[in-house]
């Protein structure tokens, strides 16, 4: 990844009306996207529906459609892309779920892999369940999960996002990990 400076710094002169800073901002936050759509792959390999650059542009579209002076530091647009890149899987997981239903939706293939197959659709969905649970009762925890598992963030990274020290984000996590791993394995079980 960039160093955290540079698209901070991007950031701001694009927030002031600067195209060649919104030019290369958006050509730094593209190659970032990709390494973090990339990590998901890696974690779930199946058919071709929905792949790398399908995610990516699905999330930069989510994200370009806001002022990017709302965006305070490069944490701060990276834990929104996160929650972007969520909300997108969450939204497949959800649109085939519906399919498998009896849903006669047209299907669009796309070239590439996709980031989740149709074992881990259930799956998906279950996890956005206690996500939007966790979401109401601890939004911090909520924001720590889409940053580590959804943006492929690292300890510090989230940290950064979240405003709060390193320590505070492995307690966490520690936390936070077995209780989602608790509940979907509960979830599963009905």
């Amino acid at each position: 990844m960039k160093a955290p400076g540079g698209i901070t710094q991007l950031l701001q002169l694009a927030s002031t009306g600067d195209q060649c800073a919104s030019d290369s901002l958006f050509e730094s936050v593209y190659q970032e996207l990709r390494t973090i759509a990339r990590a998901h792959r890696r974690r779930w390999h199946g058919n071709n529906t929905l792949n790398t650059t399908a995610l990516i542009h699905e999330a930069y579209l989510k994200l370009a459609v806001g002022n990017i002076a709302d965006y305070q530091s490069r944490s701060h647009f990276f834990a929104t892309a996160s929650k972007a890149m969520r909300q997108i899987l969450m939204n497949y997981a959800e649109r085939v779920a519906a399919a498998k239903r009896g849903g006669n939706a047209l299907r669009v293939t796309l070239s590439g892999h996709m980031p989740v197959t149709d074992d881990t659709l259930d799956d998906l969905l279950i996890m956005n369940e206690l996500l939007a649970q966790l979401e109401k009762t601890n939004a911090r925890h909520c924001r720590l999960f889409e940053c580590r598992v959804f943006g492929g963030m690292t300890i510090e990274e989230t940290a950064a996002a979240l405003s709060v020290s390193p320590a505070t984000v492995k307690r966490d996590w520690a936390l936070l990990s077995a209780w989602v791993y608790r509940e979907m394995k509960s979830g599963q079980e009905t």
